[in-house]
C-alpha cells in the first residue's frame, strides 16, 4: 500500500472567527459550506464533535478532533486507513488561511480509482466548499470552480436511483384518480438540502412528458391522459423531505390489458429514469449552500 496526499487551500478575505463559526456549522441542518444539493449532504449521528460518526455519500468517517472555529479532523471508517482535516489559520485582523488535507493509505487498485476519478471528484468538492466559505463570508466567490467533465460524469453515474415503495397515503389524487385501479407503483427520492420543495418547481418539468395536468392540492400533481384501451395518471408528491412518483393505471377491454402486459415490463425502467433525471436536474439548478447562506441574512 502507498500513501495519498492531496492538499487544497484558499485565502478568504474575512476574519478567521467568521470563517470558523462558519466551520462550526458544518454537518448541520443549516450546513452553510458543504455543496449540496449537488452532492450528498454531510451528516452525522449526533452533533458536530469528537466521536460524531458520519460522513457523505459512500464516504464514511468519524470526528477524531475538534477544536471550534479552528481545525476538524476526520478518520476514515468502513476499513479505510486515513484522514482528512479541514483548518482556519489567521493571516490578520481581515484575512485567514482555509486549507484543507487528506492523507490515506490505499492498496493498489483504490490507488488506480483514486486516480483515475476519485482525486478530481474530491478537489471540485473541497474547492466548491471554499466557495461557500468565501460566499457565505464575504458575499461572493472570487473564482468559483469549474466541473470538469470526468467530475460531471462521476456526478452522473453516482447519482443516488430511486427506491421502489408503496404509493403513499398522501397521494390523495393518485388514490381517487379511479373508482377502480387495475395496476399502481410508485418510486422516491430524498429531497437534498436546498432543493425545491414547491409542486410547480417539478410541474414544469414533468410537462415535458406532454401529459396535461389533471389536478393539484397539498403538494401533489396529478397528469395523465385517458385513452381507448387504458387511461393514465402520473402523480408527484412532494412531502415529508421526499419525491415520490406514482402511476395508477385502469384497463379497458382484452386490448389493454395486451397492450399493458408489454408496457408494464418497460414502465419501472422508465419511472425510474425520470424521476432520477428530474432530481438530478433540479439539484443542478437549485442554490448552493453559500448562496442559500447569503440569501438568509
Amino acid at each position: 500500500m502507498r500513501t495519498v496526499r492531496d492538499v487544497h487551500a484558499r485565502t478568504v478575505q474575512a476574519p478567521a472567527d467568521t470563517v470558523g463559526a462558519l466551520l462550526d456549522r458544518l454537518g448541520g441542518a443549516d450546513d452553510p459550506l458543504f455543496p449540496t444539493p449537488v452532492w450528498p449532504p454531510m451528516r452525522f449521528d449526533r452533533p458536530l464533535g469528537v466521536g460524531a460518526d458520519g460522513g457523505h455519500g459512500f464516504v464514511r468517517y468519524r470526528v477524531a478532533a475538534y477544536e471550534p472555529g479552528r481545525r476538524i479532523r476526520f478518520d476514515f471508517t468502513g476499513g479505510e486507513d486515513g484522514w482528512h482535516e479541514i483548518t482556519v489559520r489567521p493571516l490578520g485582523p481581515g484575512s485567514c488561511r482555509v486549507e484543507h488535507v487528506l492523507q490515506s493509505r490505499l492498496p493498489l487498485g483504490q490507488r488506480v480509482m483514486w486516480t483515475l476519478a476519485i482525486r478530481a471528484a474530491h478537489g471540485t468538492v473541497v474547492e466548491e466548499i471554499f466557495d461557500n466559505i468565501e460566499r457565505a463570508a464575504t458575499g461572493r466567490a472570487s473564482a468559483p470552480v469549474r466541473r470538469s467533465p470526468r467530475v460531471r460524469l462521476l456526478n452522473r453515474l453516482l447519482w443516488d436511483r430511486p427506491r421502489a415503495v408503496e404509493l403513499p397515503a398522501a397521494a390523495r389524487l393518485a388514490h381517487r384518480a379511479f373508482p377502480r385501479t387495475d395496476f399502481q407503483d410508485a418510486w422516491q427520492m430524498d429531497l437534498l438540502p436546498g432543493m425545491p420543495k414547491e409542486p410547480e418547481a417539478w410541474e414544469g418539468v414533468l410537462r415535458g412528458a406532454s401529459f396535461p395536468v389533471a389536478g393539484r392540492a397539498d403538494g401533489e400533481i396529478l397528469l395523465g391522459k385517458d385513452a381507448r384501451h387504458l387511461d393514465f395518471r402520473a402523480s408527484i408528491l412532494v412531502a415529508d423531505g421526499q419525491v415520490t412518483l406514482g402511476t395508477v393505471v385502469r384497463l379497458h377491454h382484452t386490448t389493454g390489458r395486451l397492450y399493458f402486459a408489454v408496457v408494464r415490463r418497460v414502465h419501472p425502467f422508465m419511472a425510474r429514469l425520470m424521476l432520477r433525471r428530474i432530481h438530478r436536474r433540479l439539484a443542478l439548478a437549485a442554490p448552493t449552500a453559500g448562496e442559500r447562506a447569503v440569501a438568509r441574512v
